[in-house]
């Protein structure tokens, strides 16, 4: 179940729409220039922290991955699963026992989906966002940016985004659901300078051994 929350999250599924309005100038300030770094990047990697929150039983779970981004391709890893996306498609790999399938998908047919690249530039349409404010965690200032859809049909109604002041660097973002739950990701590290091959982000079968597919395009 955990690890489906895990997929579900990195990907955001529909939430209830709150919205305001408000288009904070000071947090567009900052998001731009998180947006602009990013798209400068030849590459980046990460490792992070997911961790869910049942904000009504207090109930709570975590776990550690990798993710890698280069433009709109990414290639995230976690326990027994792994997403691929190459701009074209989307190959979901999940291992368990002895037991492995991927479902491949058009990534065009998840254009409503918050992803690991699409998360820099989510502000852009849709959004409302203000600056909630800043706190100093290890010595590095954090600006936090709350984002509130502006339609109730919105797939996603409220995102947190966590921004390093000095570096630009986005370094973690929070979804709140409507069940009382809170999914948070944290980099623990980044290197924002990694030059990664483009056949990193496309799944290759044969790597893998015996497998089931299921071909969803």
């Amino acid at each position: 179940m955990f690890k489906k929350l895990i997929i579900t999250c990195f990907i955001f599924s529909a939430l209830t729409s709150i919205s305001f309005a408000q288009k904070d100038p000071k947090a567009k300030e900052i998001l731009d220039g998180v947006s602009q770094k990013y798209k400068s990047l030849k590459g980046l990697k990460a490792s992070f922290e997911f961790s869910y929150e049942d904000l009504v039983d207090g109930r709570s779970q975590s776990q550690n991955g990798h993710i890698t981004i280069k433009g709109d391709k990414y290639h995230l890893k976690l326990p027994e699963q792994e997403i691929f996306n190459n701009g074209k498609t989307v190959w979901t790999y999940i291992e368990s026992g002895n037991y492995k399938e991927v479902t491949i998908n058009n990534a065009s047919e998840m254009g409503d989906e918050l992803t690991p690249s699409s998360v820099y530039t989510i502000y852009q349409k849709g959004y409302n966002y203000r600056l909630l404010g800043e706190k100093t965690e290890n010595k590095v200032v954090i600006q936090e940016i709350e984002l509130l859809a502006d339609k109730p049909n919105a797939p996603f109604a409220k995102v947190i985004l966590r921004v390093d002041k000095v570096k630009k660097d986005l370094i973690g973002w929070e979804i709140f659901d409507d069940q009382g739950g809170v999914f948070k990701y944290r980099f623990n590290s980044i290197d924002s300078n990694a030059e990664v091959p483009d056949d990193y982000f496309t799944f290759n079968p044969q790597k893998y051994g015996k497998i089931e597919i299921i071909d969803l395009r």
